[in-house]
């Protein structure tokens, strides 16, 4: 299938956009019309999204699929992706029919709204992958805080309202700092095209403060260590699927920017600034996996298991090697697939107990065997055993950290170990011993919905686990494009001294 000058990035971007207006003209008493169409919308974007991974050449570092017309003024509407944006492309796709079926019973009142909020989050998650300009970027950026405020503020647990604003103001002010940034690179640079900028020599004293600038809103999207406390609170009131939204796509928005902006635009300040991440990530690793040992609520033990995982993905992005940004890849990638994962598991018991406490289950093995295997999958995989997608990754950064900087694999390393603790603790916890509680007897095992939600997510986990080629294949030439800039610019650094 042959896509040159077929504009299959805004086909993508903007299907689910199309979507949620053809659902907005159905009457709100057609609920299940109203799901069928977000369904089929999503399933049809992902079909639609296959043939962007069969079609990309691995072997060019450069921009693919690009797109361009001109907009606002100096800005224009130009999309593309390389390497290192294309998988979350597929990876949103992906998950989005998951999450609409993850919705199907859980969600009652409202559904109209709740489903146009999702096809809208879509369009503006996939928008922030594919933007090459940097106007478009801050839009969906920012854009995509809107929906998911109010899928957290109006679907939410007891506290959503709470949660939501938490969460829409932290990431509001990193943000506001990140466009002051975009003005200052373009009254220099004349221009807000991403990839004229990734070439762009920005003076060493200005780098600095751009960098400190995108950090702000990279690191609480991530979300670091310590502006993370928004994260758990967001995850225990959404609704399951705004959950594995949120951790398996905006999360990794973070990343992706510091790989997109930080890295190749300001490679001085990040090479003068690992060491602030380095030890930031090593407390995020240590720290937020301790506090998920005493977790009561199985929610929010799996969203402080996240600002954990994402610990390593900083870590290995500021090692600056082949290694370490391709395991930061790699592990956003397989995150994207376990925690989502884990979230659907919990809204599986939720959604028949309709409670999260840990203390609440025990010995459920007894009545719902083949949850159980499933579940046991994910932990596996969180905990980051050989022969899981979550092992890859974790190793990657970890050798690649320990040639930079032995203390910081070493410290990083005690956070693999208090991860086994607290997942294997869950897991004992809910599922095995005494079957004990009157209202565990009558719980019923996965349903055939349910099945077909975590059966792909099963087969991914233990997939990618043996066989991490399509992946890495995927980002190689793009990272090691990236390496070569970053090690071009450290040697030029080093002359001017």
């Amino acid at each position: 299938m042959n896509l040159s000058g077929a504009p299959i990035l805004s086909l993508v971007t903007f299907l689910p956009l199309a979507g949620a207006l053809f659902i907005a003209f159905l009457p709100r008493e057609a609920v299940q019309n109203i799901r069928y169409t977000a369904l089929w919308t999503t399933l049809i974007t992902f079909v639609i999204s296959l043939p962007i991974w069969i079609n990309f050449d691995p072997a060019t570092a450069g921009f693919q699929f690009v797109e361009e017309q001109d907009w606002l003024g100096p800005t224009k509407y130009k999309m593309g992706i390389d390497g290192i944006s294309m998988l979350f492309v597929i990876l949103t796709t992906f998950l989005m029919p998951l999450c609409i079926l993850a919705s199907w019973e859980a969600i009652e009142d409202r559904v109209k709204e709740y489903m146009i909020a999702f096809l809208v989050l879509e369009t503006l998650m996939v928008g922030v992958f594919c933007a090459l300009d940097l106007v478009l970027f801050y839009l969906f950026f920012e854009g995509g805080l809107i929906p998911m405020f109010l899928i957290i503020g109006v679907w939410g647990g007891p506290r959503r309202v709470y949660a939501s604003f938490k969460f829409f103001l932290y990431t509001f002010l990193g943000s506001v700092l990140m466009l002051l940034a975009m003005m200052a690179m373009y009254w220099h640079a004349g221009t807000t095209d991403i990839p004229t900028l990734m070439q762009t020599k920005f003076p060493a004293d200005m780098q600095f403060w751009l960098w400190l600038a995108f950090f702000a809103s990279f690191a609480v999207k991530m979300p670091m260590w310590p502006v993370h406390t928004w994260l758990p609170d967001a995850h225990v009131e959404a609704p399951t699927a705004g959950s594995v939204i949120l951790a398996g796509i905006m999360l990794k928005m973070g990343g992706y920017g510091f790989l997109r902006f930080s890295l190749p635009m300001f490679p001085d300040a990040s090479a003068d600034l690992a060491p602030l991440v380095f030890a930031l990530s090593v407390v995020a690793i240590v720290a937020t996996s301790l506090i998920a040992l005493v977790q009561e609520d199985m929610k929010k033990l799996i969203a402080y298991s996240s600002v954990a995982h994402m610990g390593f993905v900083t870590m290995g992005i500021f090692t600056f090697t082949q290694q370490g940004i391709d395991g930061a890849i790699f592990q956003m990638l397989s995150h994207g697939i376990i925690s989502s994962a884990l979230f659907l598991c919990v809204g599986v018991v939720y959604d028949r107990m309709h409670t999260r406490e840990i203390a609440a289950y025990g010995g459920i093995v007894d009545r719902m065997p083949v949850y159980a295997v499933i579940f046991m999958v994910f932990t596996m995989g969180n905990v980051g055993l050989p022969g899981t997608s979550g092992f890859v990754g974790e190793f990657l950064t970890l050798l690649s950290s320990f040639k930079v900087n032995t203390w910081v694999a070493f410290m990083a390393t005690s956070g693999v170990i208090l991860s086994a603790a607290y997942a294997l603790y869950l897991y004992r916890r809910v599922v095995f011993g005494a079957l004990e509680k009157p209202s565990l007897k009558a719980l019923a095992d996965v349903s055939p919905r349910e099945i077909a939600i975590l059966a792909p997510l099963v087969i991914l986990t233990i997939l990618f686990g043996f066989y991490p080629a399509p992946i890495l294949d995927v980002t190689a030439v793009s990272v090691k494009a990236l390496v070569g800039s970053l090690e071009a610019a450290s040697q030029a650094a080093t002359a001017a001294q």
